[in-house]
């Protein structure tokens, strides 16, 4: 059994590459509006069907036509949509893809309604929740079960799938019919603060202490060479024992690549020596702004806070390597995103950071992939 994934919102791909992991899924079709980002879609799922275009402009039957399916001809779609996809969210029946007044979620639910997949994965934002009192939410629930969906909400957490980060999602998990489906089963414990945890609808595991530690900082890139800020490396260490998600993420891959820091400014260097677990561990006076998170050195002997677009950069997040006086480079940056080192990256430095800092960790895709499948009928 080959089951057909479509991924609309694609960005590099991330998430839909680990349901490829799991080798039920054929990920036949990709859509998103950055060029970059389709570029490193296309490059990490070669026989999928690619477009580069504004979601709104795309006529479904068109697509369906390229990939030589009809409704019921794609088993599972995932999306992402950008929050400003939620701006006028209307009731179902008033749409119609010839509508311009067609937000970007609406246009998601067109795809729904004429592919009629046995799964939808919808991810976002933990905001999501809260968002204009969660009506925004609830109306999104809506528009589903008016499609013949039964829906199921919760709020996951990347580090409790083996990802090192404490990055969560609001996940939408609809299944076509009116039975509810079920979320994955945590495979890694994390004692530490969540907002998965209060905002959770799941009761609480009573054994989630019997499961693995979650994968640290240091169980992530300790195999990666030092260098200097504005310095890069090829090579990987080779006198260093590998951890199993070392291990895992290297798979057979020979070359490093990716390993390059940002070259930092004398005063972004003496900031960088002196930084600590947030910007408030700094001296007086050597920071005049930015936000608590800034300016602050990861742990090593925990998951990582959440990787964004500017990890690169300490002013932005917390980004600063644990015993290096550097920002992270873009390969450690992949690898806190549970990235394979073979995944091929499209585009500058400057986009490929984009990319990872806004990619669903492949492993969170590849645990919701298992569910659906566990659940298929």
């Amino acid at each position: 059994m080959t089951l057909k994934v479509a991924d609309l919102f694609c960005g590099t791909g991330g998430f839909s590459y680990g349901f490829a992991q799991v080798g039920q899924f054929e990920v036949v079709f990709g859509v998103d509006i950055k060029s970059s980002s389709v570029k490193t879609f296309s490059a990490n799922h070669q026989h999928a069907y690619a477009v580069c275009q504004d979601i709104r402009q795309i006529r479904v039957r068109e697509i369906a036509e390229k990939l030589g399916v009809g409704p019921g001809g794609i088993d599972v779609v995932i999306a992402g949509p950008p929050c400003q996809g939620f701006s006028s969210i209307r009731p179902y029946r008033s749409i119609n893809e010839d509508d311009q007044r067609n937000n970007l979620f609406e246009q998601l639910t067109i795809f729904v309604d004429f592919f009629r997949p046995r799964f939808v994965v919808f991810e976002n934002v933990v905001g999501l929740f809260h968002h204009k009192g969660g009506q925004i939410l609830e109306g999104i629930k809506q528009a589903f079960e008016a499609l013949g969906y039964s829906v199921n909400v919760d709020v996951l957490s990347a580090v409790s799938f083996g990802v090192p980060q404490k990055r969560e999602r609001v996940i939408l998990l609809a299944r076509r019919g009116t039975r509810k489906s079920s979320f994955p089963l945590p495979t890694h414990h994390y004692n530490g603060r969540s907002m998965a945890g209060r905002l959770s609808s799941a009761p609480p595991l009573l054994f989630t202490s019997d499961l693995p530690l979650a994968v640290t900082v240091a169980e992530a890139i300790s195999d990666l060479p030092p260098i200097e800020a504005g310095e890069a490396s090829t090579e990987y260490l080779s006198d260093v024992k590998l951890t199993d998600y070392e291990q895992e993420r290297r798979k057979n891959s020979a070359t490093l690549t990716l390993h390059s820091a940002t070259k930092h400014t004398p005063r972004m260097l003496e900031i960088i020596r002196q930084a600590g677990t947030n910007r408030w561990a700094l001296p007086d006076g050597l920071t005049t702004s930015g936000f608590s998170t800034c300016y602050s050195r990861l742990d090593a002997d925990e998951p990582s806070s959440t990787i964004t677009v500017n990890f690169v950069h300490p002013a932005s997040n917390r980004c600063i390597h644990p015993t290096q006086n550097r920002a992270l480079t873009p390969r450690e940056g992949a690898r806190l995103q549970s990235f394979d080192d073979n995944f091929k990256f499209c585009g500058s430095r400057t986009e490929i950071v984009k990319q990872i800092g806004e990619a669903v960790p492949p492993l969170l895709g590849k645990a919701l992939a298992y569910a659906v499948l566990e659940q298929w009928e």
